[in-house]
This record gives C-alpha cells, sequence and structure tokens, in this order.
C-alpha cells in the first residue's frame, strides 16, 4: 500500500487550515491544535519543519504564530509531500536507480518511471487552493472508467 506518513497528512491539514483562514495574520500552535483536532505536540513539531521548509513564517512575540508563506494558489500538494516525506517514488529503482538488484533485468522499470511521473503530475496539478474549495473537473476523469484511464506513452 501507498501511503503518506501521518505527519504528512496532518502537514496538509494545517497548511489546508491556513488557506481557508487568510483574515488572521498569525496562527498559534496551540490556536490551530484546537481548531483541527490535532495533538499540540504534534502541530508544534510539524509547524517547524513547514516554516524550515520555506511554507510557513514564523512571527516571534506576543501576537506571535505562523502564516504562509505564499498563496495558497501557489503550494502544489507534490512539493508538500516531497518537502515532508522526501521524493516521491512508487518503487525503489525510481527513487534510487541502481540499488535494486533487478533492476538489469527488470522489464517493467520504464513502466514504473511513466507512472511515477502521472502520480507527480497529478499532485503537482492540486494545490491548497483546490483543497479549500471544490477540485477542478479535470481531476475527475481518474473515476474508474476505462475510457477515462490515463494513457502512458
Amino acid at each position: 500500500m501507498i501511503r503518506m506518513s501521518k505527519e504528512t497528512d496532518y502537514g496538509i491539514i494545517l497548511l489546508a487550515h491556513f488557506a481557508g483562514d487568510q483574515e488572521r495574520l498569525t496562527h498559534s500552535a496551540r490556536a490551530l491544535a484546537a481548531e483541527t483536532y490535532l495533538p499540540l505536540p504534534m502541530v508544534s513539531k510539524i509547524l517547524k519543519i513547514l516554516a524550515r521548509e520555506g511554507f510557513l513564517v514564523s512571527h516571534r512575540g506576543v501576537k506571535g504564530g505562523y502564516s504562509l508563506a505564499r498563496r495558497p494558489e501557489r503550494v502544489p500538494i507534490a512539493e508538500i509531500i516531497t518537502a515532508m516525506e522526501g521524493p516521491v517514488a512508487m518503487t525503489e529503482c525510481v527513487e534510487a536507480p541502481g540499488e535494486c538488484r533487478h533492476e538489469p533485468v527488470c522489464q517493467l522499470r520504464s513502466k514504473w518511471q511513466k507512472i511515477n511521473e502521472v502520480v507527480l503530475l497529478a499532485l503537482g496539478s492540486i494545490t491548497l487552493s483546490d483543497l479549500i474549495g471544490p477540485l477542478p473537473d479535470q481531476l475527475a476523469p481518474f473515476g474508474g472508467k476505462p475510457e477515462n484511464l490515463v494513457r502512458l506513452q
């Protein structure tokens, strides 16, 4: 199964919360934990990571907290996942070429690379803005109908 870590999931939840509440200048870790129903220690840890990775700006002082570093429509989900998890890779040979001992004889390596490109393209086309509003229509074709499947070249 391919699954993001809980930290990445929570990081996206927190960033989406920022994107949906831009009227407030800053958000404290305590307020974010209460508003998103996430544990405060985990929220504090993730906010530090997101600030270090350039998604948030940290503000010190009595009215301090965190704010988005960029507009939500300029933050692709793929970038958040990569910052939290490392490179998106469906298989070991996509992430670290030469590491798999079956690579020299594998007939599927190039196919996995194409699949990985499609996944990255899909994740890169969805932004924080998309998460707080309706998803774009172009995402609908992933509904499972054979005529709507993405064709790999």
